[in-house]
């Protein structure tokens, strides 16, 4: 079988970057991947865990892509790997974040009770400012697919970590998420060795 065209890293760099998808056609598109996946669910857990995974394949592709085109722009005979956690998660807060939603997110910061959790707020989400959720599912966190991206870069990146998002509104911003990273404690064990 024949592919219908190109693949997207077989493109020349610089005519798919100025190629945008209009905001509402995305959220036509997530709403009804999220109508859709809701029918075949029993639960709100069960809905978010699919949205995350298919956020997750998203973040794959995304990971190599955004790392493709940076190694293009960078020096790429002498690509360098990072391996201490805070460059990373600048990292993904900012050139990841960029790459999938046009701006760097609003906020990275520490857990002030575990060393091991660090958060990525956004203000203005992509998904959740233009879907509507039923009272009955409230709970429900429609950025899921964003926090399966976040958690298939840095498991691409080799800081593995569970991944949740939740909404955390302000009378300023109704729609303010944030993402969850919750490390795995051999990220952690390496990190204490690296700063030693």
């Amino acid at each position: 079988m024949e592919s219908a065209g190109p693949d997207i890293f077989d493109r020349p760099r610089d005519r798919s970057r100025n190629h945008e998808v209009a905001a509402s056609s995305l959220a036509f598109l997530y709403a009804e991947t999220v109508s859709y996946v809701q029918g075949r669910v029993s639960g709100i857990a069960e809905l978010e865990k699919r949205l995350s995974l298919m956020g997750y394949r998203i973040g794959q592709k995304l990971l190599a892509m955004t790392s493709h085109r940076l190694e293009l722009s960078t020096n790429s005979k002498n690509p360098k790997r990072e391996v201490r956690l805070l460059p990373v998660l600048l990292w993904v807060h900012t050139h990841l974040w960029k790459h999938a939603f046009g701006k760097a997110a609003d906020s990275l910061e520490r857990s002030t009770e575990r060393a091991d959790e660090y958060m990525i707020s956004t203000n203005i989400p992509t998904f959740s400012k233009s879907i509507s959720i039923p009272k009955d599912m409230s709970q429900l966190s429609v950025e899921a697919i964003t926090a399966g991206i976040v958690e298939a870069a840095l498991d691409g990146l080799g800081f593995p970590a569970r991944v949740t998002a939740h909404s955390v509104p302000t009378p300023q911003y109704p729609f303010r998420t944030t993402v969850l990273i919750k490390l795995d404690p051999a990220v952690m064990k390496r990190e204490a060795t690296l700063g030693s």
